[in-house]
C-alpha cells in the first residue's frame, strides 16, 4: 500500500511540474508588468539569453570612420580622416588590412564580391576586391557621392551638387559602366534597395527633407515622400523603409509599397546611420544608440557609447557594428 501511495504521489508531482513548465513555455518572451522578460523561463535558459545588456566591444580602425558595411565575413569602415578603408574580421576584431582609396572616403557598400567606396572630396567611387583589397577602378561621379545601395546587379550612387536637385547614378557592378543618371531631390545623401525599387534620401541641408522611390529596372521615379528634418540614413526591414531625421531627432517609417508614413518615432539627439537586425532597428548617432522594435517603433534599448558620436551601422548576422567617429574605432554591439 505504501508503495502505491508513493507511486501516486510521484505521478502527481510530475504532473504538477509539467503543468508549471508548460505554462512558463507558453509565456516565453511575454513581458511582465515592468516590461522585463519573466525570470522563470525555460526557453531563455536554453538560449542562455536573459536581457539586452549594454555590452560594447571596440576595435581601432583608421581616422574618423563613417560608413560601415558587412561582406559576409568581415566588416569594412570608410575612414574619412585619412583616406583609407579598414577590413576587420567580425569574429575577433582583427584588422585584416588597411587600403588607401582617396582623400575622404564616406559611404561604403558590398556587391557580393567587391567593396565600393564613395569619396566626397574627389567626387568618385572606388571598387575594391573584397578578398584582398585590390583597387579595381575609380569611377567619376560629377558631384559629391554619398552612401550607395546594391540591387543585385547594379550600384546606385546618390550624387549631391551645390545648387538645385541632385541625381542618383546607376553603375553596372561588374565593370562600373554608367547606366544612367536619374534626377531626385536636393542633396541626395544615401540610398537603399527594397528588392524591386531604390530609395534615395534627399537631405538638402534644409529643415525638411524627403525620399524618392525609383524603379530599379529603369530609374523611373515612382514617388517622393516627406520625412523629417535633414534626413540622412536609410534601411529596409523587409516590408518598410526607415529614415533617420538628423535635425528632428526622429526616425520615419514608410510603407515600401506606397510610401505611406506609418509613424515618426522620437530617438533624441542627432540620429545618423541605421540598420535592421531581423527584428529591431538600430539607430546610430549622438549621444547614444537607440534600438527600436521594427513592428511598432517602440524603444527597446538605449546604448551609451561614451566619448564619441556613432555614424554608420551594419548588421553581421549576429552583432551590430557602428563607427565611432571621434575615437577612430568600430563598436561591436
Amino acid at each position: 500500500m505504501k508503495r502505491i501511495l508513493v507511486g501516486i504521489s510521484l505521478v502527481l508531482l510530475v504532473l504538477t511540474l509539467a503543468s508549471f513548465i508548460d505554462g512558463q513555455t507558453q509565456n516565453a518572451g511575454e513581458p511582465t508588468g515592468s516590461g522585463a522578460p519573466p525570470l522563470s523561463n525555460p526557453l531563455k535558459v536554453a538560449l542562455l539569453h536573459w536581457y539586452r545588456a549594454n555590452l560594447t566591444t571596440s576595435f581601432t580602425v583608421g581616422s574618423q570612420p563613417y560608413g560601415v558595411a558587412f561582406d559576409g565575413a568581415n566588416v569594412w569602415s570608410a575612414n574619412f580622416g585619412d583616406g583609407t578603408v579598414s577590413k576587420v574580421r567580425t569574429s575577433d576584431g582583427a584588422v585584416l588590412g588597411t587600403f588607401k582609396t582617396g582623400s575622404q572616403p564616406y559611404g561604403i557598400t558590398f556587391d557580393g564580391a567587391n567593396i565600393w567606396v564613395s569619396d566626397s572630396a574627389e567626387n568618385k567611387v572606388t571598387k575594391l576586391r573584397a578578398s584582398d583589397g585590390t583597387d579595381l577602378g575609380d569611377f567619376p561621379m560629377g558631384g559629391i557621392p554619398g552612401w550607395m545601395a546594391f540591387d543585385g546587379e547594379d550600384i546606385w550612387v546618390p550624387v549631391a551638387v551645390n545648387q538645385g536637385n541632385g541625381w542618383v547614378t546607376k553603375l553596372l557592378a561588374s565593370n562600373g559602366k554608367n547606366l544612367g543618371q536619374f534626377t531626385v531631390g536636393i542633396g541626395p545623401i544615401s540610398s537603399a534597395f527594397d528588392g524591386t525599387n531604390v530609395w534615395v534620401v534627399n537631405g538638402g541641408g534644409n529643415s525638411a527633407g524627403n525620399v524618392t522611390k525609383l524603379r530599379a529596372s529603369n530609374g523611373t521615379v515612382l514617388g517622393t515622400f516627406p520625412v523629417g528634418g535633414s534626413p540622412t540614413g536609410i534601411c529596409f526591414d523587409g516590408a518598410d523603409i526607415w529614415v533617420t531625421n538628423r535635425t528632428s531627432g526622429t526616425v520615419s517609417k514608410l510603407q515600401a509599397s506606397d510610401g505611406t508614413n506609418l509613424g515618426t518615432f522620437d530617438v533624441g539627439g542627432l540620429p545618423y546611420g541605421i540598420a535592421f537586425d531581423g527584428v529591431d532597428i538600430w539607430v546610430a548617432g549622438a549621444p547614444q544608440i537607440v534600438v527600436l522594435r521594427a513592428s511598432d517603433g517602440k524603444t527597446v534599448n538605449v546604448i551609451s557609447v561614451p566619448g564619441t558620436a556613432t555614424v554608420g551601422a551594419a548588421f553581421d548576422g549576429a552583432s551590430v557594428w557602428t563607427s565611432g567617429l571621434d575615437k577612430n574605432e568600430l563598436e561591436k554591439l
